[in-house]
């Protein structure tokens, strides 16, 4: 028996999906931006629902939908009819997708949907269809054929359907003008929310924890405060917490290396009196990158009034996952 040719079987699925995909742009049409502006202008949530393949699709859509700026849930048709039916307000409209545009589950639910006067979306690949023609938009998904040689899985179909889905989405994006820091407010625990909610005064060392001297200190004074502290540097600030300058160790090597004498000076005397700092409501990305362009590990951080109000070490960006 010869090997069976799986490159040519995939190969297939995949021609017969993209096409699929690329006759979804032939039917674009006044419909779709029909859709938009229903969307755009509703004041409740996209409640998308579907049975089958189609529901797994739906729970998608409606996931990308809400990440982006557009607030959806995916409901269940059968469960809607013993009950869920109440999560749907008249301010909702229901995005309902039925490759057949005839599942008796989404059906049951129209006479009702229609008597709230709760506008629908139709999802179908047939026009024609009960769900197509009750609905205030139909978005076509019908496709040549299934990539199943038996015609009866939903392969080319339900890639169309999502990919459809996602042009809805970012259709409605660009519409609303959803930015990255929109984005990050529905993601706080990805990175990309980390690196965009997170400020500088969120992971910063505060009070006692910042090293501090006068600039009377001496050499040793300051020392043993870099020392106690830790981040290999201290501040020098006057009495009023004013930011006069910062010491460090690469400031105590260059000291060594130019040949001054450390006998009876004051770390006035030696301190970096134009040091970097960064500001609290910086990003930590903007630390990171003053820390990577001047090859330094901490950084000080200031108020309004320049005063050093905080430390901000390389270790704090690792732990807040920002690095």
């Amino acid at each position: 028996m010869p090997a069976f040719d799986f490159i040519a079987s995939g190969l297939r699925t995949i021609r017969i999906e993209s096409d699929a995909v690329n006759a979804l742009s032939q039917r674009l049409d006044s419909d779709f931006t029909q859709a938009c502006d229903l969307i755009l202008n509703c004041s409740g949530r996209i409640i998308v629902t579907g049975m089958g393949k189609s529901g797994h699709i739906g729970k998608k859509i409606a996931a990308t939908l809400a990440s982006t700026g557009t607030p959806a849930f995916f409901v269940h048709p059968g469960e809607a009819s013993h009950g869920d039916l109440g999560m749907i307000t008249k301010q909702d409209i229901v995005l309902a997708i039925s490759y057949s545009g005839t599942s008796n589950e989404i059906l049951t639910l129209l006479p009702m949907l229609k008597r709230s006067g709760i506008k629908i979306i139709s999802m179908t690949g047939n026009p024609s269809s009960t769900l197509a023609e009750v609905a205030e938009a139909h978005l076509n998904i019908a496709v040549e054929t299934e990539a199943c040689p038996l015609d009866l899985a939903p392969t080319a179909s339900t890639t169309a359907t999502l990919v459809l889905g996602d042009a809805l989405a970012i259709a409605l994006l660009e519409a609303r003008g959803f930015t990255e820091e929109d984005f990050a407010f529905s993601h706080p625990g990805g990175a990309l929310g980390r690196k965009l909610l997170l400020r500088v005064v969120d992971i910063m060392h505060t009070g006692d924890s910042i090293p501090r001297v006068s600039p009377t200190a001496s050499l040793n004074q300051a020392l043993l405060t870099m020392s106690e502290k830790g981040f290999g540097m201290t501040t020098v600030v006057d009495d009023k917490n004013q930011l006069l300058g910062i010491f460090t160790d690469g400031d105590l090597r260059r000291t060594v290396d130019k040949g001054i004498s450390l006998t009876g000076v004051t770390i006035g005397d030696l301190m970096n009196r134009t040091p970097k700092t960064i500001g609290i409501k910086a990003l930590p990305a903007e630390a990171l990158k003053m820390m990577e362009d001047l090859k330094i590990t901490a950084l000080v951080v200031r108020d309004e009034q320049a005063c050093p109000v905080g430390v901000l070490h390389m270790h704090d960006l690792l732990r807040a996952g920002v690095v």
